[in-house]
Formats: structure tokens, sequence, C-alpha cells
């Protein structure tokens, strides 16, 4: 967990004015264009806000004062979590890409720090095939350490995949909430959303705090996604998954859109298959990806045919490092795979990351380490 952070006056006036049931998106916008600030907008009347911003009296009347439970209780928890708010008249903090967008969010929820640099979204199936997770994996690590980041949804699946390869590679990941900035959802990835802001990435959300994750954010959530990077990869996605949402969003934002393509015949191929004949770009490695965001820099990607640390090991060692790949493997997965306990195995572990032919990844999950 962060140290508590301290929100800024400004922050904590937009806190207020996003703590008001009734005002949304929308009406903060009226309000900045009609007052030129957070603090104007609170200090005018039920009367102004009406009169200068058409928002109704009556949510006027329910914004929260400074001495409110609601107010001091959001503004203790969020200060726990370290939560930044950034806003969209933000010039030096919001991503310009997604500010250039038909409908940016006002506000994001943050935890970590925005990326600077070039991103790829990533998205697809919460039930993808293990072979489908070791290639967005292995796609993700090679691509964060070129330099881009990695933005997807901390969802099970694919996102997850995307998330754990950038870490992989100590590079630069963001992920997007369809809830509240406070809540972890799914739970079992909360490893993650512990790890993304320690290595230097974001936790973000445009929601409240407290925001359940209803079904109806996710199309949202999407839309920052796509709005934050260059380009978008849709891993396995069927005939009506929310990962086309985003490839939607992301054609509408002027954005590249990448498929990984599948068997004609699985029913989780649909979608990408589907993205495919209809103009987006083909991938099967991650060059294919770099040479269109940052042509020139695709090569020495493959991962030398001899691998020198394994020509040093035998016995359990070489067992267990043959077992290590780009998918993440929790130390009880691999004590199973290699018949030794965990201890056994975890003792091997040690050696194998001293050695720099493993790396741990939070939650005690591992993965080889390779030559980027």
């Amino acid at each position: 967990m962060q140290d508590k952070l301290i929100m800024t006056p400004r922050e904590q006036s937009w806190l207020r004015l996003h703590l008001t049931p009734g005002l949304g998106r929308v009406g903060i916008i009226r309000l900045m264009e009609a007052f030129g600030s957070p603090e104007a907008a609170l200090e005018a009347s039920p009367r102004e806000w009406k009169r200068r911003a058409n928002v109704r009296g009556a949510v006027a009347e329910a914004l929260p004062g400074e001495k409110s439970p609601l107010f001091l209780h959001t503004l203790e928890h969020l200060s726990l979590l370290a939560v930044n708010i950034v806003s969209m008249w933000d010039e030096d903090r919001y991503p310009a890409l997604l500010r250039s967008i038909y409908d940016p969010p006002a506000l994001l929820y943050v935890r970590g720090c925005l990326p600077r640099q070039p991103g790829l979204a990533v998205v697809g199936a919460r039930q993808a095939s293990p072979a489908s997770q070791r290639l967005t994996h292995t796609i993700c690590r090679q691509i964060a350490a070129k330099g881009i980041a990695i933005v997807s949804g901390l969802a099970r699946g694919i996102d997850r995949a995307a998330h754990e390869g950038a870490l992989a590679a100590n590079g630069i990941t963001a992920a997007v909430l369809g809830c509240g900035i406070d809540r972890i959802y799914p739970r079992d990835n909360e490893h993650l959303f512990q790890a993304i802001p320690e290595q230097g990435g974001a936790i973000l959300s445009e929601y409240p705090p407290d925001t359940p994750p209803l079904a109806g954010h996710f199309p949202g959530r999407n839309r920052i996604i796509s709005g934050m990077c260059q380009g978008v990869l849709v891993v396995e996605a069927a005939a009506r998954s929310g990962s086309l949402i985003t490839a939607e969003f992301a054609l509408d934002q002027g954005r590249e859109v990448f498929a990984i393509p599948g068997p004609a015949y699985s029913p989780a191929s649909w979608g990408t298959n589907q993205l495919l004949k209809d103009g987006a770009r083909l991938v099967t490695e991650s060059a294919d990806i770099l040479d269109v965001l940052l042509p020139g820099l695709a090569g020495n990607l493959a991962v030398p045919e001899d691998d020198p640390l394994e020509k040093q090991l035998s016995g359990q060692p070489l067992k267990v490092y043959r077992e290590l790949q780009d998918c993440p493997l929790h130390i009880d997965e691999l004590a199973g795979k290699c018949g030794l306990t965990p201890m056994e195995v975890s003792a091997i572990l040690l050696h194998l990351e001293l050695a720099n032919g493993a790396i741990q990844l939070p939650g005690m999950r591992f993965v080889r380490k390779r030559s980027s």
C-alpha cells in the first residue's frame, strides 16, 4: 500500500462536486464553462448554477459541505489509498490523447502515475485459452520493454496477462476500472491493484468512490482504455464481446486496431476474425504492432535459441526452470507440475532469481526471465 496522500484544495473541490447527487460529467463541464474553476462553482448560489450553467437548483442544494460526513469520510478513504483527482483541465497530468476524444471524462481518480509515453490498449476474453494468455503475456512484455505503456481493464484472462506481461518487463501499465477506485474488481486481481502503482503505472477510474462494478459502466470504461492509446489489440473476442465495443471506440477515435486470429470453428475467435475481415491489422507477434507504433524498433525481439542457463542446470532445478514460461504460474502450480513440495520449489526459485532465470510477480506467481 502506498503512503497516505493529502489531496490539494483543488482536488478537494473537485471531490465535493463529484459527490453531488445528480451532477455528472456533463454538469461538471457546464459548471466549468460557466464559472471557470471548481472553487468558483462551489461559491456560486443554486440560482447561479441554474441561470449560468443550466444545472438544476435541487442539484446545487445537494452539494456536500466541507464538514459533511460523506465528504470527510470519502476524503480520508481516498487519502489512505493515495488517490489523486486529475481533471481534463489539467494540462500537465491529464492524457492529451484522451482529452481529444468525443466525450473525455471530466475527472479521473488515479492511484499512481498516468502514462506519458505512447500506449497500446489490450482487450479480450475473460475466459481466454491458456495459449492466448501466454501469447498476450509475451507480446505485452516485449512491447512494454520498448517503452510503450500497456493499458487494459484489470479483468481476468487477457487483461491480467497484459498487465502481468508489462510488469514482467519492468514496464509501465495502466488499469482502467469500471467501478470506483476504492473497489478491487475482480478480487483475485488484488496483486495487480497493488503492484501496478508501485511499479510506476496507474489504476484509474472516472467513477466516484464506492461505485459498484455494474455492467453499464464497462462501455464507458472501454472508451477510456482506447482513448488513452495509439492502438488497440483484441485477443479472443466472441460475437457480442465487450472487446468489440472497445474496437468500435478505437475506430471512432482514429486509433489503430490490431487483432490476433483464431480457429475458424471457435466461437471465442469470431469477433477477432471478423475484425480482420473488416481491415484490422493481423498480429502474430509483437513486431507486427511495433512496426506500426514504433517503426524501426521492432528488431531483436526473438528469444535466443540457446539458453546458457539451461545448460548449467540439472536435476530438480532444471525441471522447475523448464516449467517456467511467459504465462505466470503460482508456486503451488509449479510444485504440482514438478512433483515437488512448495518449499522445495521456493528454494529452487530463489536460486533461479539470483541467476537471472526467473522473475517473481505479486501473489507468489513466477515467469521465466528472458532477454527483451
